[in-house]
Formats: C-alpha cells, sequence, structure tokens
C-alpha cells in the first residue's frame, strides 16, 4: 500500500468558474498539489450547456443566463496557452467571483481582471460573448459527464486515477497537510472498484479560505 501511495496521482479537474463549491473542491486540490505526489489536468466545464432546455426556476435560468462568460474565456485560454495558463485563469476568476463578489454585467469586469492579473491578452475577453470557444466547451462538458456515466451532477467533478466522482463538496476547504490527508481518503476510496457513493446532509454554505 505504501508504494502505490507514493506514485503520482492523475486527477482531471472539471470547473466552471461561476461554482461556489467548485471552487472551494479546487482550492483544496490546489493544497493537495503542495503536499502529495499529483498532477492535475484542468478542464471547463459549463454549468449552462449542462441546464440547457431544463425547467428551471427563474432565478436559477437567470444566473444560467449570466454564466456563459466565464467558462468560455476559460476555454479559450485552455486551448490557445495550455494548462498552467487556465489554471492561473480559474484562481484569478475565482478570486473575483468568490472572494470579491465581483459578478456584475455578466463578470465582464471579473473577466478583465483576471486576464489582466494573469498577463493574458485582454482581447481573450471577447471570447465571452462571440462563442466561438463554445464547441470545445461543449466537448469538455460532454466528456466530464461521460467519465461520470450520467448528466444528472455538475462541478466538482474529478477523477483520480480514471476514476471519476461527483464531488467532493466540502466547506470550508481543508488546507495544508490536512488537505493531504483528506486526499488520502478519496484516493483510497477510488482505488477500490466497489465503491460508488457517501453522501452526508450539508448544513453550511460556502465558506471561503481567502488567504489562500
Amino acid at each position: 500500500m505504501e508504494e502505490r501511495m507514493s506514485e503520482t496521482s492523475k486527477i482531471d479537474f472539471w470547473f466552471d468558474p461561476i461554482c461556489p463549491w467548485c471552487w472551494m473542491t479546487s482550492r483544496w486540490i490546489k493544497d493537495v498539489e503542495k503536499v502529495r505526489d499529483v498532477e492535475v489536468q484542468w478542464h471547463p466545464f459549463s454549468l449552462a450547456v449542462l441546464n440547457e432546455g431544463r425547467d428551471l426556476p427563474e432565478s436559477y435560468q437567470k444566473h444560467m443566463d449570466e454564466a456563459w462568460g466565464p467558462v468560455r474565456v476559460a476555454t479559450a485560454v485552455s486551448e490557445r496557452y495550455g494548462q498552467s495558463e487556465v489554471d492561473a485563469l480559474y484562481t484569478a476568476l475565482g478570486e473575483e467571483i468568490h472572494h470579491r463578489k465581483n459578478n456584475d454585467n455578466k463578470y465582464s469586469d471579473a473577466i478583465e481582471k483576471a486576464l489582466a492579473a494573469t498577463g493574458l491578452p485582454a482581447e481573450l475577453a471577447e471570447f465571452a460573448t462571440s462563442g466561438e470557444s463554445d464547441e470545445r466547451m461543449r466537448t469538455s462538458t460532454k466528456e466530464g459527464l461521460e467519465a461520470a456515466g450520467g448528466d444528472d451532477i455538475g462541478v466538482p467533478l474529478m477523477s483520480i486515477n480514471g476514476v471519476t466522482f461527483f464531488g467532493p463538496v466540502m466547506s470550508p476547504a481543508p488546507t495544508g497537510e490536512e488537505a493531504g490527508k483528506v486526499f488520502d481518503g478519496a484516493l483510497a476510496l477510488a482505488s477500490y472498484p466497489g465503491f460508488f457513493e457517501l453522501k452526508r446532509p450539508r448544513n453550511v454554505g460556502p465558506i471561503f479560505n481567502t488567504e489562500q
């Protein structure tokens, strides 16, 4: 068991920048990168695409109508600049959207500030409304759903060594060595072929670690 745990773990993480629960799980993974031997691949996932054609409450439909921009830009960055840049952009977008509550005008200001913070070209903001990256965004979303085996889930969505889970959902996200210990548990569950589901009631809202 010790030899297996020392091997590099491959993580695929699907994210929509607007989701606070996904944001916290992603910050856990960023801390896991510091304390465990993992290799992370970041994949855009569109909640707006997931919810197309569904009968949603008016307030949530409005939320979905405004959700296209950040994930479109993230997809464009992923296509053109690769993993390190989409990782950095997601961090910058999350800090703007979730920590600074910068979510007006379909996240346009958050997108502009995130691009500036990461040194990416400002003109990438045009992808938020052009739809030019939509085909790849839809494909990435579909790939995440197919890996998870259904369309009745959303994000956070992650795969550990090829085993895909919805979650884990946590609030707040563990940090430091505690993040590593939680990951050890997730890795152990992923390594058992008969494991499928674990859930308990959620009794808190999003609690962000703003010092991360």
